[in-house]
């Protein structure tokens, strides 16, 4: 784990603001008790650090890997045509295990890296692809992309030592997962918390 200075998560980025929902495709961990137990963990070590850190519950537990848009600015019927390609797509995308952690401190989370990288990154060029096949254009870069999952936002301005210091029993620990299909989202954060509804499920080959 490394040491940094933290800031608050929840400042609005821009095109964000209450109410507003966006299309994104997460993988998410329903069923995957190993990823649950590594979250609760660290969570319990995060607790005594009380409002500073918004802890993750495992419902809310994701891999973020390809926007679309605000949903006030996508077509429906594009949505539907990505769902569709993405099924095209993904089919030729083997399920893949990953490992989880052990934890980085970034300045605005507790992240728990996927280890290899490689699987996340084909699987996200093909939802690009997808998304291309019915887009002119792919939102977010393709490159510089580091898959993670989030235990923990912070919620405050601070120094990260006590951070260090209360998740360093847990320094080596992982958790291993299974993913075997990648979820398109309507996500809000109303509530300072990474909230969805699940649009379609995608299976991979």
């Amino acid at each position: 784990m490394t040491e940094t200075t933290m800031r608050d998560h929840w400042w609005w980025r821009p095109g964000w603001s209450v109410g507003r929902r966006f299309y994104t495709w997460h993988l998410t961990f329903t069923g995957q008790p190993d990823v649950h137990q590594l979250a609760a963990a660290h969570r319990a070590a995060l607790a005594p650090l009380g409002d500073d850190f918004t802890l993750i519950p495992d419902q809310w537990l994701h891999l973020t890997t390809q926007g679309i848009g605000f949903i006030d600015e996508v077509s429906e019927d594009d949505v539907q045509a990505i769902v569709a390609a993405a099924h095209t797509r993904l089919a030729a995308v083997p399920a893949f295990d990953i490992e989880l952690g052990p934890a980085v401190v970034d300045p605005e989370a507790v992240l728990l890296p996927a280890n290899p990288a490689e699987p996340v990154q084909r699987l996200r060029a093909a939802i690009r692809t997808a998304i291309g096949d019915v887009l002119h254009e792919v939102p977010e870069a393709a490159d510089g992309f580091r898959p993670h999952v989030s235990v923990a936002y912070s919620a405050v301005n601070g120094t990260a030592e006590h951070v260090t210091e209360a998740l360093a029993p847990l320094a080596a620990s992982t958790a291993r997962v299974h993913i075997a299909a990648a979820d398109l989202i309507v996500i809000h954060r109303d509530n300072r918390m990474y909230e969805w509804e699940t649009y379609a499920s995608v299976p991979l080959g």
